[in-house]
Parts: C-alpha cells; sequence; structure tokens
C-alpha cells in the first residue's frame, strides 16, 4: 500500500491524526569515552570526563613541562597554546612527558584515552631541554621565566609534574605567582617514602600530590612528609605517548592532572575563591585514607571530582558519574 493510499484509509477514522511511513530509529551509542583502565581511574575520583560540560566554564589552565606533540591523536585539534621562552644552546626537550600530561588534562572524547576536561583550554610552556644523555631537566631560570610568562597571560592555575631541590630564586617565584592568584599544583616526588622534601611541592601555598593505584594504596616510590596535601591515581596510568599512541605511566608526575583538573573546577564554580579557599575546598572534597585526618602518606586523602562539578547558577554538584556507581566508588 502506498503512503498516499494509507493516509486516506487513516484519515476515514480521524480526519486530525499524523500520518507519515514507518522509519526505523537506532540508539546514538558512540564509541566508549574511555578504554578499561582509563575509566577506572577517572572513577577513583569520581569523575566522568563527558560532565565537564555540564559544569561552570572551566579557566585556562598552565602547563609547565616538556615539548607537546600537538599531533597526537588525543590532542589534535585540542585548545592548546604554546609559549616559547629562550633557552640559549639547550637541546630540544622530547615530547613525551609533556605530552602524556597534557593528554591527562584535556585529551579529545574520541581518543579511547579522554583526558578529565577535555574541552579546557591549555597553555603550555615548554622550560626542560635535553642533556644529551636521553633525559630531559630544567633549571630554576627556565621555571621562573614560565612561571612568569603564564602571569603575563593571566593564567591562575599552573601544573607543575615536575620536582627537585628547594632553591630561594624558585621560591620567590612561586611566591610572586601566588600573590597574584595564581594556584600552584605540583608532584611531590618519587624518590622514597624516606626522602627530603621535594620542590616546589612543599613550599608553603603549593598543592602537593601524592599517587595511588587502583586499590587507593600510595606509590611505592613516592616521597612522604607533611607537607603532602592530596592524593590521586598516578599508578599504571593509561595515558599518550610520543614513540607510541598510548603507554602506561606510574608517579606523582601523573597524579597532578586530576588535582589540577579538580582546581579548575572549583574556581569555574566561584571564580573569586583565592588561592588558601581553592585549597580548603579541595581538601573538603578529599575522601580520607590512611590515618584519621590528614597524614604524611596521603595528606587529606583522595580527591573526589563531581563533588566540585557545580551547574552555572546552582549549588548542587553534578550527579556521581555512573560508571563510578557502577564500580562502587563511595
Amino acid at each position: 500500500m502506498s503512503l498516499a493510499k494509507a493516509q486516506r484509509v487513516v484519515r476515514t477514522v480521524d480526519a486530525a491524526a499524523a500520518t507519515d511511513l514507518d522509519h526505523y530509529y537506532y540508539t546514538d551509542e558512540g564509541p566508549s569515552a574511555c578504554e578499561g583502565q582509563t575509566c577506572e581511574m577517572a572513577a577513583l575520583v569520581d569523575w566522568n570526563p563527558m560532565a565537564a560540560d555540564q559544569c561552570a566554564a572551566i579557566p585556562e589552565i598552565g602547563l609547565i613541562d616538556t615539548a607537546v606533540d600537538l599531533n597526537h591523536r588525543a590532542l589534535k585539534g585540542q585548545s592548546i597554546d604554546v609559549v616559547e621562552i629562550a633557552k640559549e644552546g639547550a637541546r630540544t626537550s622530547q615530547p613525551d612527558h609533556g605530552t602524556a600530561i597534557a593528554a591527562l588534562l584535556a585529551g579529545r572524547s574520541d581518543s579511547g584515552i579522554p583526558g578529565l576536561l577535555p574541552k579546557v583550554k591549555i597553555v603550555s610552556v615548554d622550560a626542560f631541554s635535553n642533556d644529551g644523555g636521553g633525559r630531559d631537566r630544567t633549571d630554576v631560570v627556565a621555571l621562573v621565566k614560565a612561571l612568569e610568562a603564564l602571569a603575563e597571560r593571566q593564567v591562575r592555575i599552573i601544573n607543575m609534574s615536575l620536582s627537585g631541590p628547594p632553591n630561594n630564586v624558585l621560591k620567590q617565584a612561586i611566591q610572586a605567582a601566588q600573590k597574584k592568584g595564581i594556584i600552584i599544583i605540583a608532584a611531590a616526588g618519587n624518590n622514597g617514602p624516606g626522602a627530603e622534601p621535594s620542590y616546589p611541592a612543599a613550599y608553603e601555598g603549593v598543592i602537593a600530590v601524592t599517587a595511588v593505584d587502583h586499590q587507593r594504596k600510595v606509590y611505592s616510590r613516592a616521597t612522604r612528609g607533611p607537607y603532602v596535601d592530596l592524593a590521586a591515581p598516578g599508578v599504571g596510568i593509561r595515558t599518550a605517548s610520543a614513540t607510541e599512541t598510548v603507554a602506561v605511566r606510574s608517579g606523582t608526575s601523573y597524579a597532578v592532572p586530576y588535582i589540577t583538573a579538580a582546581a579548575a573546577l572549583a574556581r569555574a564554580h566561584d571564580p573569586g575563591m583565592d588561592v588558601a579557599q581553592v585549597r580548603a575546598r579541595l581538601e573538603e572534597s578529599a575522601q580520607d585514607l590512611g590515618e584519621p585526618g590528614r597524614d604524611t602518606t596521603y595528606g587529606y586523602g583522595l580527591i573526589q571530582m563531581s563533588r566540585l562539578c557545580m551547574l552555572p547558577n546552582d549549588e548542587q554538584p553534578v550527579a556521581q558519574s555512573q560508571h563510578a556507581l557502577d564500580m562502587g566508588v563511595p
């Protein structure tokens, strides 16, 4: 029977009835936003990268690291500005560590290794150079230049997945940045439980981040001490690699982006919060681990990100991700 004939038949019963072909419809199920362990780590911090679209506008994030491979499938087309700083006579850094950290922050949603905030804008500063022996390193001069460059760009949240010894010049630069309202998040260090504090993480006001595995156990090589503030996934992290499409990484470096993303969510809800207020907000959101209260291993505990993502003009956090619920994350 033709459509026209069917319409005539229907109208004999109900002249006002709508008529058309019985089209087929399909569920709009696309590829998984993340795969296996990537989802599991996001669930540990009670987060779904897709939930970022529900949050208030996320502020820019500064990244001080090695070079970043902008052509990696996880980062191609993402909003990443690269700021160059002068490094006279230095060999170019390898785009490996920086690519991994950038992907954790802002990896494409369709890459299989989505970042925590896929739509965030990153301002990346390559402050590292190759030492000629296959390792990348930075120095105080480069770090100070990087901090100043990001401050000039009005960036107010900075990810520093790096560590080293104390230095008065670096300390002064960190303090100058903090006076401008810049939140600095840094790695607690990988020198072992009995090692001396790592810097800049151990400077007052800097948020020091340690790493935990999927069972919420601290990374065996993580440096411990009273300066440790918060914990985040940093063991067996699946992220981008410059030499391979994906690599599995461990270290406190890889935990830092989780806290950086959390700080961005907190500032998105209330841009007027100062550094101390953001720190307090993150600490309040943490799930206590180890000894009750703050301790030298986990700090205030494991960050819980959905508690920080507020809908615009709304005091209610977004609902806990279904994946987190499925995995029994409290």
